[in-house]
């Protein structure tokens, strides 16, 4: 009967019905997006394994034969985005295939993702397009080869690839490169899907109340041609669970909207296919099983201490105040809880007490919602006078504090989530962030080639050095010498590097002082232990090999050099990189680079702030110069990539949680109007102004908000403080909560604004008019 009510109720009843329905599908899409989380992570990852050249540690390489291939692999940044590339060289006939590809591409050409390929036609991007000048498109990526329709990715043929430069031989695609999930991290994950999910709960429990002024003053009508007061509740949960199903649906239309979205939308550089957002289906099976049930007891719930009589509703003359203990003993036994699962060590393969820390954060927030009516009650209950908009407010809310609360507890379990979460990142930034010495007034780019000879060098420091853009460059030839003869310690051959540039480049390195073409230095550092080692091998005066090293290579022939008897001791500097080179330094005239075995080239390029594209360029004249030369951005601090990926999913399930909360708080908004439209009409013919109506609404937000805020804080605080000392670190940050109750508010102002002209079509003299 309750859902003939509810499909037959009229205007009215379809109005509440439609808001309902609405509310709770889009608690239900996201609840639904979140159950796709697990398998979209999959696919993904099976598409990334699948891709991934088999290169087992224990094994040796295969031998180059009919099906296997040659792999090197490349990538490039344009603009901030980072493209990811494969050298590919077969060796015979019937190479084995990436996925995605139908044949390996030859030298000189190139098969890119069509995320690249929109890239590169597109004439806004002709510095990128410049890059790929030297090689001819011949076709597009498969999806069976990509992450993700907006990923950029290609293969390219090459025909200078070789083990010495990088490159190893396959002979099949397929590898598990996946590392285990920190601890930390793990513990992190948890709190942040509670975090996440628990306001989606919440605000699909106050959905299902929507209208109920409305609805219990029918029900009333009922008792009076005869329903007893049973008969009401279950049509009020009739007509509770019929918004609830048509919520369900609601939800599976967002849903499959939303799954369009993800293959076209790119957040924060995160997109997938479609196909990939698909629930698990026992996830799924719980989400239609427990919206409905959670609908039908929370309208139950709700009407307990209503008493529906056939000539009105009475919510009790002298209302009893709320319950204070068992709203405090949520957070308490959610509490109590963390601090009994235990710490977690950050060893790997540690034991991480899932279940333990979701109950728990989870309970505690709960716990502060379940608090915020009893707070609202307590504070409003004692407020007197005030300007009219402040008294209209104040009254307004010692009336029905429980819907005003209600609808800002999703902001409440938000912010104080946000506020424990930002307390763990804060406290754990340390140990996925490090310094890396390098210093970025320097240098900004690194280039580098695993092969070195002088001509190369000197070509990358000239071409470098004209490129616009460019300040200075610092470029070295460096390779490993030995010394000669019978002369292991240790079973070790005495070994030094050698490091060979211009003298302004050896002044980078080492405080060289007086130097010119010609000269050689021996660079120590403040190791002594390493400084008596190098100096086993560079001995001014006496021979080096440069050859290969004898200890991989047995049966090579030793290519001597002798270093120079006049080679002054010189103390080394840190280098762009932050490390610093030791061994010996020579001038181009001082030793033959041809000579070197397994040379390696390395520059330095420091950047002018003031040429946007300088980096573009710059990797352009990189790519003219060897498309095998590598080029990487340089930074001062290297942040953990699992790290990093989790604080980019933070940051789009908080997106998308908070709009959902400010949708919540509108529709909440505008059917709190609709029930009072009637009161507001007469107002405002009794006299009112409209502003004291404007002003009253916002005074009757933000109370609730303000109270709200301070709770979430307080809330937050003691999950972060448990959080934090559950992972054996120290809180870092107690301000964390500012800037987030700053969007707190800042979301309540936006929400109120967009309130008002539905507030000033409810104040007109029709709203006076009844049916």
């Amino acid at each position: 009967m309750g859902i003939r009510f509810a499909a037959g109720g009229g205007r009215e009843g379809w109005i509440r019905t439609t808001l309902t329905a609405v509310g709770v599908g889009l608690g239900v899409a996201l609840l639904l997006g979140a159950a796709s989380v697990p398998q979209l992570l999959q696919n993904r990852d099976d598409r990334s394994y699948a891709r991934t050249p088999y290169d087992s540690m224990e094994a040796k390489p295969p031998k180059a034969g009919d099906t296997t291939v040659l792999v090197r692999n490349t990538g490039t940044q344009f603009r901030g985005r980072t493209a990811t590339g494969v050298f590919l060289k077969a060796d015979g006939e019937h190479p084995v295939l990436p996925p995605g590809l139908d044949k390996i591409p030859a030298p000189g050409e190139i098969v890119v993702s069509p995320a690249l390929r929109d890239l590169l036609d597109d004439p806004a991007n002709k510095l990128l397009k410049e890059r790929f000048d030297g090689y001819r498109q011949i076709g597009t990526i498969g999806d069976a080869g990509l992450l993700s329709p907006l990923e950029l990715y290609y293969y390219a043929g090459a025909d200078k690839l070789t083990a010495v430069g990088g490159a190893h031989r396959v002979a099949r695609f397929g590898q598990d490169e996946s590392l285990p999930l920190d601890p930390f991290l793990m513990a992190l994950v948890v709190l942040i899907c509670v975090v996440l999910l628990t306001p989606v709960a919440i605000f699909i429990g106050t959905a299902v109340r929507f209208g109920g002024d409305r609805r219990d003053r029918r029900l009333a009508a009922l008792r009076l041609v005869g329903a007893d007061a049973r008969s009401v509740r279950r049509i009020a949960a009739g007509e509770a669970l019929f918004g609830a199903l048509l919520g369900l649906a609601a939800g599976a239309v967002f849903f499959l909207l939303l799954r369009q979205l993800v293959g076209v939308v790119d957040l924060t550089n995160v997109s997938a296919y479609p196909s990939d957002m698909a629930p698990e289906p026992a996830l799924v099976a719980l989400v239609a099983l427990a919206v409905p049930l959670s609908a039908v007891l929370v309208t139950l719930f709700s009407l307990r201490s209503v008493a529906i009589e056939p000539l009105g509703v009475v919510r009790g003359g002298k209302r009893r105040g709320r319950r204070l203990w068992w709203r405090v003993l949520l957070p308490v036994a959610g509490i109590g809880i963390l601090l009994a699962s235990g710490r977690v060590e950050r060893d790997v393969g540690s034991f991480v007490n899932v279940p333990a820390i979701a109950a728990g954060s989870a309970l505690t927030l709960i716990g502060l919602s379940a608090l915020l009516p009893w707070l609202v009650e307590a504070v409003v209950g004692r407020l007197r006078g005030g300007p009219v908009p402040w008294q209209l407010a104040v009254r307004r809310l010692q009336l029905t504090s429980g819907t005003a609360a209600r609808a800002v507890s999703g902001i409440t379990v938000a912010v104080a989530g946000a506020v424990a979460l930002q307390m763990m990142f804060a406290s754990m930034h340390d140990d996925f962030n490090q310094t890396t010495g390098q210093d970025t007034t320097r240098a900004q780019l690194t280039v580098h080639s695993m092969s070195g000879n002088g001509p190369l060098a000197q070509r990358m420091i000239d071409d470098f050095t004209r490129t616009p853009g460019v300040t200075n460059v610092i470029g070295t030839v460096q390779s490993y010498v030995t010394r000669p003869g019978k002369t292991k310690v240790n079973d070790i051959t005495p070994t030094t590097q050698l490091t060979v540039g211009t003298c302004a480049t050896l002044r980078e390195l080492a405080d060289v002082g007086s130097c010119e073409d010609g000269d050689t230095f021996v660079s120590h550092t403040n190791s002594g232990e390493q400084n008596t080692w190098l100096d086993r091998t560079a001995r001014p005066g006496k021979p080096v090999n440069v050859g290969a090293d004898p200890d991989f290579d047995p049966r090579a022939e030793p290519v001597l050099w002798t270093l120079p008897k006049d080679s002054r001791t010189v103390k080394a500097r840190p280098n762009p990189s932050g490390s610093k080179i030791d061994g010996i330094l020579a001038t181009p005239a001082a030793v033959d680079i041809e000579k070197l075995s397994e040379a390696t080239t390395t520059s330095w390029v420091k950047l002018d702030p003031n040429e946007p594209d300088a980096e573009e360029y710059v990797r352009n004249a990189a790519a003219r110069i060897s498309p095998l030369l590598g080029v990487d951005s340089m930074r001062a601090v290297d942040r953990d990539k699992q790290y990093a990926s989790i604080a980019r999913g933070l940051q789009i399930g908080a997106s998308v949680t908070m709009a959902l909360i400010a949708a919540s708080m509108l529709v909440s908004m505008i059917e709190q109007l609709r029930e009072r439209k009637r009161l507001l009409a007469a107002l405002t013919a009794f006299g009112t102004r409209r502003s004291s109506m404007a002003f009253s609404l916002l005074w009757q937000t933000a109370l609730p908000v303000v109270l709200g805020l301070a709770l979430a804080v307080a809330g937050g605080l003691g999950l972060g403080a448990v959080m934090t000392r559950m992972i054996g670190k120290e809180v870092t940050d107690w301000w964390s909560f500012l800037p987030l109750t700053g969007v707190g508010a800042g979301m309540v102002a936006i929400v109120t604004l967009l309130s008002l002209p539905p507030l000033r079509r409810m104040m007109r003299p029709d709203g006076l008019r009844t049916e």
